[in-house]
């Protein structure tokens, strides 16, 4: 599924709890953007992207392009300073503007990253997302070309560092690029519809906050001022799995990352989450994430010393 949003959707109300309880969820993003590619193409030219496992995003430096694939009902004109993602991977293929004939002047540049969600499977985030969005440059605000154009700039200077640049960059870029689509999109799923609704938002703000306290069906039942029945219901609606799920999947989420700090033991990992038991978490974890907490740290070994 392939969604645009549109400015002129600015004008329409949105609730006021969107903007903290988003803000609370991207302070904890659990998310990683890498820069990983800077294609420059003249011409002519053709690049097919099969299905990944990460998501994928394309900047638009300079010229136009094509993105077609199997995610878009037809094919999306691209222009210098778009910023198209695929959260989920997608296959899709890349090509030359289809306007006018290809004339061996005609430059096309841009800059290509990754996306990878700790616990990819389970974070709310990755499951609100539809397959493909694009934020146009012109309808982003400043704030978006600036950030945008400083990626240009620092990829066409070849500044020294410029691949952690890059990456930080771009992790502010897909933020922004996050808070645009939940701003205007009239298509809203999972996480974004659940933020729409005032009382099941507020209780996602409150979880988001405080991972850790002795979360229960009365408790966020009693937060969102609604009757046990009736909040999971309405929960279960919008976010497609009950609320003591949502609660076990986020804090096996932060789990993935705060595992990432050596710094920090498992057992204090367990009993931020809200664990007192170090076993029962180890055992919770694996089940949830079909990985090991020593797993996770074994990775993180491996990728520092490569």
């Amino acid at each position: 599924m392939y969604i645009e949003s549109h400015p002129a959707l600015a004008d329409r109300p949105r609730p006021s709890l969107i903007e903290p309880a988003l803000e609370s969820l991207l302070n904890q993003s659990m998310l990683r953007v890498e820069v990983v590619a800077e294609l420059h193409r003249c011409g002519s030219w053709f690049l097919n992207a099969p299905r990944y496992t990460s998501g994928l995003f394309h900047l638009v430096g300079a010229g136009r392009c094509r993105l077609e694939g199997p995610a878009l009902e037809s094919a999306l004109a691209l222009e210098a300073g778009d910023l198209v993602v695929l959260p989920h991977g997608d296959p899709h293929c890349l090509s030359a503007s289809a306007e006018g004939p290809s004339r061996d002047t005609d430059r096309t540049s841009m800059i290509c990253g990754q996306l990878r969600f700790f616990g990819n499977a389970h974070h709310p985030l990755s499951h609100a997302l539809p397959s493909c969005f694009v934020v146009r440059s012109q309808e982003a605000g400043p704030t978006f070309r600036q950030l945008s154009s400083m990626m240009v700039g620092i990829v066409e200077e070849g500044l020294v560092g410029r691949q952690v640049l890059l990456n930080k960059l771009a992790d502010a870029l897909f933020t922004l690029a996050i808070c645009h689509y939940a701003r205007y999109t009239d298509e809203r799923r999972g996480l974004f519809a659940a933020l729409a609704d005032p009382r099941i938002c507020k209780v996602l703000h409150a979880v988001h906050d405080a991972p850790g306290q002795a979360w229960t069906m009365q408790s966020m039942a009693a937060t969102a001022c609604m009757s046990r029945s009736a909040f999971a219901e309405r929960f279960t609606q919008l976010m497609k799995m009950p609320p003591m799920q949502y609660v076990t999947q986020w804090r096996v989420s932060i789990a993935a990352q705060l595992l990432r700090d050596r710094q920090q033991s498992v057992a204090g990992i367990a009993q931020q989450l809200g664990y007192s038991s170090e076993a029962a978490f180890r055992r919770l974890f694996k089940r949830v994430s079909g990985m090991s907490p020593g797993k996770i740290r074994a990775d993180v070994v491996s990728t520092a010393l490569n």
